[in-house]
């Protein structure tokens, strides 16, 4: 089955020896998010809300790529 690595450049980028997602026939495998501002690469620190927001916008990011 081949393999296709995903990038956006709209979620930040890894920060270690992986990708941000990779699809595998009709499975889609996202690493770990965490709440990190991808223009200033920087942790929200504002609360729960604030980071559940960052991580889910970074990953619908990363599945619009």
């Amino acid at each position: 089955m081949p393999r296709q690595t995903i990038a956006s450049s709209q979620a930040p980028q890894p920060v270690g020896p992986y990708v941000q997602a990779v699809r595998a026939g009709d499975l889609l495998f996202i690493s770990a998010q965490l709440p990190l501002d991808p223009l200033t690469n920087t942790l929200v620190r504002s609360g729960v809300r604030a980071q559940t927001r960052r991580v889910l916008e970074n990953i619908k990011a990363i599945l619009e790529s």
